[in-house]
This record gives structure tokens, sequence and C-alpha cells, in this order.
């Protein structure tokens, strides 16, 4: 079955063709508009008109969208998994209406199969060209992306898309998930615990449960795969060679390494920009952002970080996730970064954005439960994982706060555990006045957890202790929601880069100020770093030249998102500066 002409006349695409609705999908918050005449007669400028047959395929599930298209005359429908017992259409367009999904944007491949269910006539518009019209007539590319957002959004809430089949309480299921969830894969997951349609899909595919976690996409089955291998299939991982020395390197992207990457491309620096899991960093994991500058009625953090996405891909710049990198070297007078996976890539400069690890709970029995029910995020996929479940959350920040509120909505008790004498103490004020008055949250000021309770590897309960009072008490949780801050992520930078006492990077007069050791040392101590540099580093630059550090890994950083995509903005300026008096 292939895109663009094919006619698919098996019996399971006749069957599902006899099933589709009569009419068209109702458009939900823009998601499947209407073109006017104006922008249909700019694309047909751009494109071709193509007569249509009852069975052909469009868009296939699995092979790039490489066209855009818009349905003038006839219907087509959307579907999943086709070709296989669980096909089943999930929308469908009629005249005016375009098709397609975000990759048409980010050449990622197709999510779901487009299929004609009513001959007519389409209009194909090549995907390069779609972008570059987006760019240049501001209304055509506020609609399409807007429309591809709400289509993700859409897919994602109601479990579309490829499927993982896995136990809730193991590890590597979990992985797969939270990768899948993390970069904004529409999927759906399959639990073997409480799912009864796994047990027939393991029996139609031959396998056990032992065999899990399984991905189905398309007709691929993947048992078992590693993140690396899930990317591939999803083009999350730049496939050209990296052979040639880029301008800028950026590891880490959360708001300031997408800033930079978004700055550095569109100025006309080669970027790349790599990330262990997915973009968006501490913010990606927040179910919604509500002090950013511009979104009064707040955002999540992961569709901020889809949006700087397709930002920075549009200049140009690269990504590549999983990238975990391990260390930072030079050779021939370039850095050089190396991976976990034994690859590496060369660079002139390199923006250290890796923000924060999360921070641990120091308690007995931990690594028991953390695989399965200890969670560092509330988002969507946390969301689903504790619904009706009584939920422990601990963390007297603002991400605490956010994901009382947001875990409020789907749990069916949540707990705040906070060390602090009042909620305020660290919490913005907004936020503690909307959790006070809040009767589905219980809140434990000057409290801390002692113990976990379970077997198995599931959860049952969390021991407390009142901190004022001495005493201890006992909270039923399935799952137990850690937010207590986190410490910089700088272990893959030599020990050349002089850090705080924090271990955050110092950057800028903080360099000169550490390697001068102006203040005599405490005990007679000789001084960490007794070799001042030669050279002032500029504002956002580290011990090491061509090397700066922005977003919440500088030490003096606020740990705002606001104030990291300023950063990631400045380092690239700085860049600039560098890289015009190296060469």
């Amino acid at each position: 079955m292939t895109a663009g002409g094919a006619v698919a006349d098996s019996h399971a695409m006749e069957q599902l063709l006899a099933e589709v609705p009569p009419g068209e999908t109702p458009d939900l918050s823009g998601a499947f508009p209407r073109l006017e005449e104006s922008q249909l007669r700019m694309l047909e400028a751009e494109g071709e008109r193509r007569p249509t047959t009852r069975g052909e395929v469009l868009i296939a599930e699995g092979e790039p969208e490489d066209t855009f298209y818009v349905v003038l005359s006839g219907r087509v429908a959307v579907a999943e998994a086709v070709g296989t017992p669980d096909q089943r259409v999930v929308r469908v367009h009629g005249p005016g209406r375009f098709l397609g999904e975000l990759g048409v944007l980010t050449g990622q491949p197709a999510f779901f199969t487009s299929v004609v269910i009513e001959p007519g006539e389409v209009l194909a518009v090549p995907a390069d060209r779609i972008r570059a019209l987006a760019g240049a007539d501001p209304a055509l590319g506020d609609l399409v992306l807007r429309a591809f957002l709400v289509r993700r959004w859409l897919a994602l809430g109601e479990g579309l898309g490829f499927r993982i089949i896995g136990s809730r309480y193991s590890a590597a299921t979990r992985q797969l998930r939270e990768f899948a969830a993390r970069n904004r894969l529409p999927h759906h997951f399959i639990d073997l615990e409480t799912d009864p349609t796994a047990e027939r899909l393991l029996r139609e595919l031959g396998l056990g449960p032992d065999d899990t976690p399984i991905v189905l996409y398309r007709n691929r089955l993947l048992r078992n795969p590693s993140i690396a291998e899930l990317a591939e299939v999803f083009g999350l991982r730049d496939a050209r060679p990296k052979e040639q020395v880029c301008d800028l390197v950026i590891v880490g992207a959360g708001p300031a390494g997408l800033a930079a990457a978004v700055y550095g491309a569109s100025e006309g620096l080669d970027t790349v920009v790599l990330d262990a899991v997915a973009a968006g960093g501490q913010a990606g994991r927040t179910s919604r952002i509500e002090n950013y500058l511009g979104f009064p009625a707040g955002i999540s953090g992961g569709e901020l970080a889809e949006r700087a996405v397709l930002q920075a891909e549009k200049f140009g710049a690269r990504r590549t996730v999983p990238a975990d990198v391990v260390g930072l070297g030079q050779r021939d007078g370039a850095y050089v970064l190396r991976f976990a996976d034994g690859g590496e890539i060369a660079t002139r400069c390199v923006i250290a954005a890796t923000g924060v690890r999360v921070r641990r709970l120091q308690v007995p029995r931990l690594e028991e439960f953390e695989d399965t029910c200890v969670y560092y995020a509330a988002t969507p996929l946390e969301a689903q994982q504790c619904v009706g479940d009584p939920v422990v959350v601990v963390g007297g920040g603002n991400s605490g706060g956010q994901a009382a509120l947001f875990l409020a909505d789907h749990a069916g008790v949540v707990r705040l555990v906070v060390r602090e004498a009042s909620l305020d103490e660290y919490m913005s004020r907004y936020l503690a006045d909307r959790i006070e008055r809040d009767p589905r949250i219980q809140v434990f000021v000057h409290t801390e957890v002692r113990e976990l309770e379970g077997e198995h590897g599931r959860l049952e309960a969390v021991i407390v202790e009142d901190t004022a009072s001495g005493e201890r008490q006992r909270l039923p949780a399935r799952e137990l929601m850690v937010f207590i801050g986190g410490v910089p992520s700088t272990s893959w930078l030599p020990d050349s880069v002089i850090v705080d006492a924090g271990g955050y990077v110092t950057t800028g007069a903080d360099v000169r100020r550490a390697t001068r050791n102006d203040q005599p040392p405490e005990n007679d101590q000789p001084p960490e770093n007794d070799q001042a540099p030669e050279r002032t580093p500029l504002m956002l630059e580290t011990s090491l030249p061509g090397l700066f550090a922005a977003g919440d890994v500088r030490s003096g950083s606020i740990k705002r998102v606001a104030s990291a995509v300023g950063e990631g903005a400045m380092a690239v300026r700085m860049v600039h500066e560098h890289l015009a008096t190296a060469r």
C-alpha cells in the first residue's frame, strides 16, 4: 500500500470503507478548518489538481508526509492501523479541508492513513512549497500551524496512533511511554494489567506477556525497542553525516536550548540541538505554565516546546533525540562532543543548556518503586496513570503546586506534602491560594516523607512525619510525585570548567573572580583554581573559550522559563562575537 495514487482494493480496505460514517467530522477548536477561495487560488499556483478514485491512499501511515493535500471534491477518511484487525476511521473530511498532520512541517512519518472514500479531486502541493508559503503568508501559516498543533493535541488526548503493549509496572514499558509522551508522539497504551484487549492482541501476534513491551506501528512489530530505535522510526534523529564541523551545538533542548536553536539557525549558524530524552526540559514536564509572557490563559510545557521545535526546524536547525552527551574534548581547534553510544560531533562553539537533574528523595526502598510508581513530572501521561488513585505530591515550589492542581482533576485524592511552615514560602501566592481553596487537595505543611510501603514494586502508602510535633501518619498512595528541586546537570563537562559551590557553571565576570581568588580562602586551604585565564570571558561564556552556558545550569541564573529563553538568545549573540574573533 503506497501513497499518492495507489488503489487499495484488499478486503480489509473495503471493509474499512464500508464502515465510514456519513458526513464530516465536526471542526474542533480549529483542527479542521475550511480554506477560503483566495487561499485555494494561492495554493493552486504552487501545486496541481489530481482526480481521485475510491480506495486511493493519499497519505500512508509510516511514510513521509511529503505532500500537502486539499480536498476539492469528494470525501477522504483518516484511519489508523489500516490492514490490521483494529483498523478504524477516526476522521472524515470534505471539500475545502486539508489533510495531514505535523509531519508536513517537520518531516516526521505519518501516524495515520488518508484514503479516498468518495471519488473527486484534490489539490496536491509539495511539502517544501507549503512550508515556504506558510512563511510568506502569515494568515495561511497561522491557520495551518494551529490546525496541525490541535490535531496532534487531539490525537494525544484520544489515544490515537501507534500502540505500546506492556505492563504499567514494567520499567521498560514506562521508559517507552515517557519517551513517546514527552516527544508528543500520538500513541495508545494497552495495559496488560487492566486492558482486556491486551491478551487478544498478544495471542494474535503469537506472543506472550514475557515478550512485552512491544510497539505496533503500521505493519511493524518492535519487540522491547530502545528509545533510540523508537526515535529512528519516528524521524527524531538527524540522519545527516556529522563529519563536518558545525558552527554551534546546543546541549539540552529546554527553553534556553530551544531559544538558542531558533536564534542560532535564523542568524545563519549551522546549528544542532541535542537532548537525551525530548525537547522541553523541566518546562516540558509541566502541565501548565501560567506566568509566561504572552499566554494569559497559560500554555502546557509540551506545547510550548513543540512550537519552539517547529520554529527552530523552520530556520534549519537540526535536532537529535535521544543524544546522551557524556563528554566534551577538543581536537584540531574544535570542540568534540562524545555520546553514550560511542558517536561524536565536532563544533566551533557549544552552548551548555542542560538544566538540572531531578533531586531524589532520600528515603529507604525508593529504588523498589522508582521505575513503576515514583514520578518526577505531571503531564497527561502521569494523569492517565493515576486516574482514581490516591496520590502523594512532594514539594513546596511552583512545580509541586501546579502538579497537585493538575492531578486533582484525575486522581482519587491528592495529598501535598511540603517541608515548609507555610504553603507560600516558596510557592507563588496565586498557586497557594488556589490550592488552599481546592477541597480535593489535602495539604501537610512542615512535613517530610520517611518511609514507603508496598510489595513487588507496587506502592501502597507513604509514611510522613510532622517535623514540628514528631507525629507520623500513613498516607495511602498508589503513585508518588516528587518535585523537590534539582542538581545541575554538568557531569559531561570537563574538570577545567569552573563551577560554583553548588555545582552550577560559572560564566563571565564570575569566572575572573573565581580564578583571581580575591577573597582569602577559608582555613588556609589552597584555591581550587590557581591559574587566572588570560582573557576576559564574555557575559555567558565559561572558563573555556567558545563554551557558553544558559538557563538553569548557569550559576546565578533566574530559574524561570522567560529568563532561560532570554539567556539562550543572548548566548547566540556571544557565539557570533566569539566566532568573529576566532576566525
